[in-house]
């Protein structure tokens, strides 16, 4: 959660290195998701295309294994690559039912996909090393700067992706599930100020918005939560945070150790935030700032030293800046625009080509626990959220600057506001088109993936995401299924 890098949300836990980073560097307070997912949102970063242009659509369907991203560019041009740890940015193979799911957002009843979320304490003060996958990749970047990096006569560019601070898989749940628990160690729960977390507000479940009811149903946090609870899963989630901020501290200090930080740019971001409860929903897949604000810290030669970029900027923006760095020239047809104007403090037009950077930032999403596509306009104050053809489905409205919080959807009381937003919207995409090839290609995906399984569809089909819920009524789902087909 992007959030957490900047007061107020940086008084909930202690994150030393990303302070280090700010102190050293920029912070970005409004860099956002192109898509609140894993893989549609890690293609926007490595393609600088947006996701309608990627046609990432969920996590199943990412860019193709082939797709020129801007480290083969960077390679291309003589930098040293090398990868550690999460990619999840390519086609097929991060979940069957995530490519299967469609068939639940358009049937009339509700099916959970997901465990109730919880937490679990594991280890006492002295385990430091809860993530321990995490940790080892972590290792060998290290190990990689210490021994390889610092030899090299040529530039190099060095990924590390972790998991953390994604919740683990629950047990309990089968496992085909995603991950519903929040789990630390005392050594990190200890960095957490518990008087400083904010228990959310929750609207009524009747008052809730129409996406975000079935979002938080099928993500089973429709049932009684008391105080507690939500506090600590929000404490448990930061711990997560804070350990995952001691591994971007392992980098830096591997970088120091080695004289190479001086000379080194260093990028930290996410792929999507955490809900942890908000709008009574955790996870992702949402537009709401929890889940779709993302943390974007820059630091090294040439960056401005403790700035603040108030700017609305996105993770597309990620591909051209790193080819301006390494002064490769830019496509013209990236949605993203090159952040070293905004890094070293430059006026816009004196470094771009295409003109002044927009104003705002687009995000949407095609996936999981979503009844709807989705997309957001983030532009000044204003959070412009609209569903599947702009019509059938409410839009919501939200005053950033007055409402922090996204508790009231003002788009009945701007009419106005809504209509030029929307217009502005259809400029950039054609969300009413997009939204219809996505529910064609959904089906097209479930009758191939169907008739590959032969007369094993019911049996896998039946321990899939959802589950617990179908092994009650499997002949209703079964029907359901084909008159939706």
């Amino acid at each position: 959660d992007g959030r957490l890098t900047f007061y107020p949300g940086n008084q909930t836990v202690d994150l030393p290195f990303i302070n280090f980073m700010k102190r050293h560097g920029t912070v970005f307070l409004n860099a956002y998701t192109n898509s609140p997912i894993c893989c549609p949102s890690r293609a926007a970063m490595w393609s600088g295309l947006f996701t309608h242009l990627t046609e990432s659509w969920n996590n199943f369907k990412g860019l193709d294994p082939n797709y020129i991203t801007w480290m083969d560019l960077m390679e291309k041009s003589g930098y040293r690559t090398q990868k550690y740890g999460k990619l999840d940015y390519t086609s097929g193979h991060h979940s069957v039912s995530n490519r299967v799911e469609a068939w639940t957002r358009d049937v009339d009843f509700l099916l959970r996909q997901e465990g109730r979320p919880m937490v679990n304490l594991t280890g006492d003060r002295k385990r430091v090393r809860v993530m321990e996958a995490d940790w080892r990749n972590t290792d060998k970047a290290v190990h990689w700067i210490k021994e390889e990096a610092v030899n090299l006569t040529q530039p190099f560019v060095l990924y590390l992706g972790l998991n953390l601070p994604h919740p683990y898989p629950s047990p309990y749940m089968g496992e085909n599930f995603g991950s519903s628990t929040f789990l630390t160690s005392p050594f990190w729960l200890e960095k957490v100020a518990y008087e400083a977390i904010k228990i959310p507000k929750w609207s009524s479940l009747s008052e809730m918005h129409p996406v975000d009811y079935y979002s938080s149903y099928t993500k089973n946090c429709t049932g009684e939560f008391t105080k507690q609870e939500v506090r600590n899963i929000r404490a448990f989630y930061y711990a997560m945070c804070a350990e995952t901020d001691a591994m971007l501290g392992e980098i830096i200090s591997a970088l120091r150790d080695t004289g190479l930080l001086k000379k080194t740019i260093v990028i930290f971001t996410a792929d999507h935030g955490e809900l942890a409860m908000e709008h009574r929903q955790f996870y992702k897949m949402s537009m709401y700032e929890g889940s779709s604000h993302v943390p974007l810290l820059v630091m090294g030669p040439g960056i401005k030293e403790q700035q603040q970029v108030p700017n609305a900027v996105s993770l597309v923006d990620i591909y051209p800046t790193m080819l301006d760095i390494a002064r490769i020239p830019v496509p013209q047809n990236l949605s993203g625009y090159s952040l070293i104007p905004l890094l070293c403090g430059k006026a816009e037009n004196e470094v771009s080509h295409r003109g002044p950077r927009p104003s705002w930032v687009l995000s949407e999403f095609h996936g999981c626990n979503v009844n709807s596509s989705t997309y957001m306009l983030r532009t000044g104050k204003w959070k412009y959220i609209t569903y599947s053809d702009g019509r059938s489905v409410l839009p919501q409205l939200f005053d950033l600057s007055a409402d922090p919080d996204e508790l009231t959807n003002v788009a009945i009381k701007f009419p106005v506001t809504v209509h030029s937003l929307d217009r502005k919207l259809r400029s950039i995409v054609n969300y009413p088109k997009v939204s219809s090839s996505v529910k064609e290609y959904n089906k097209r995906q479930f009758i191939s993936w169907k008739q590959s399984l032969g007369q094993n569809y019911s049996n896998v089909i039946a321990n899939l995401r959802w589950h617990q819920d179908w092994l009650k009524e499997p002949k209703k789902y079964e029907n359901a299924i084909d008159k939706w087909l």
